[in-house]
């Protein structure tokens, strides 16, 4: 891949992020390497984003035992799970998807973007457009198996009801799916993982204040949330096994604030979601 993969939210990013190094994007790649093949083939479940049908992002899980990933190529991944919930019935042949794997335990994490080829009631069939790694920062080590007996239903709320407050005031970990927008040149959709202290995601309201901690310089999610502010979480309560879904709009605020240990902070207001379970436990 081209040694600059940026798209133009990516580099108004990088440029408001007034950081003195950016990297040149030569970890992002067009195909995956092996490692990277082998690490999803190792995983008990992976974090998928698309799209709905406003084309706003969407996150869920796909789950299954290890080996349930698999590349018979470097351009393709072979996935034998699918979700019921609304986020996984998006995933049809021809839609964009990114995918994360994570690796609690041993705090790795590499991405996949690209589109679904195939779909059906044994799994999908990505094309990988963009394949890239990402540092152990912010992880937080747990063992995390999956449990495919539970039967994924989707319950949906408007706004943040009291149980969900309670559950992002809680966390330590979410997932994030964003996307630039139809268009774009490099562009498309991406899931991300952001960690903190329990309690590092603030809420008031229908509104939750993010704070966003050194990275890799890439603004993968922050160039996408400039081109296009709706975005979705993706919590997970890993002791209980809920899952919860919030779509909503992000700002980003690269001034001032005073939340420990951040570079900056973005703003999510909450239109909506669903809750149902997750399908892990740690």
């Amino acid at each position: 891949m081209d040694a600059a993969p940026w798209h133009v939210g990516e580099l108004r990013a990088q440029a408001l992020s007034g950081a003195d190094h950016i990297p040149g994007g030569a970890g992002i790649r067009s195909v995956m390497p092996d490692q990277h093949r082998d690490f999803f083939a190792s995983l008990p479940f992976m974090v998928a984003a698309t799209l709905d049908e406003a084309g706003a992002p969407m996150a869920t899980l796909l789950t299954g035992r290890p080996g349930f990933v698999g590349s018979p190529d470097p351009t393709t991944l072979s996935i034998a799970a699918h979700s019921a919930d609304p986020a996984g019935r998006r995933l049809v042949a021809g839609a964009p998807i990114g995918l994360l794997g994570i690796q609690p335990d041993t705090r790795r994490r590499n991405r996949a973007n690209g589109v679904v080829t195939a779909a059906g009631p044994d799994g999908l069939t990505v094309q990988v457009a963009q394949s890239f790694g990402n540092c152990p920062q912010y992880i937080h080590p747990r063992h995390v198996m999956a449990d495919r007996r539970v039967a994924i239903h989707a319950e949906p709320f408007q706004g943040l009801d009291a149980r969900a407050r309670k559950q992002v005031a809680a966390a330590d970990t979410f997932f994030v799916a964003t996307s630039s927008g139809p268009g774009v040149e490099n562009g498309g959709v991406d899931v991300s993982h952001r960690g903190g202290p329990p309690g590092f995601v603030r809420v008031a309201g229908d509104v939750l204040t993010i704070p966003d901690y050194r990275g890799n310089r890439y603004f993968n999610t922050l160039g996408n949330l400039l081109l296009e502010p709706s975005a979705a979480l993706l919590f997970v309560d890993f002791a209980n096994g809920e899952l919860l879904q919030l779509q909503g709009t992000a700002e980003v605020a690269w001034g001032e604030h005073d939340l420990p240990g951040a570079e900056r902070t973005w703003r999510f207001t909450v239109t909506g979601g669903w809750r149902g379970p997750a399908g892990l436990y740690a």
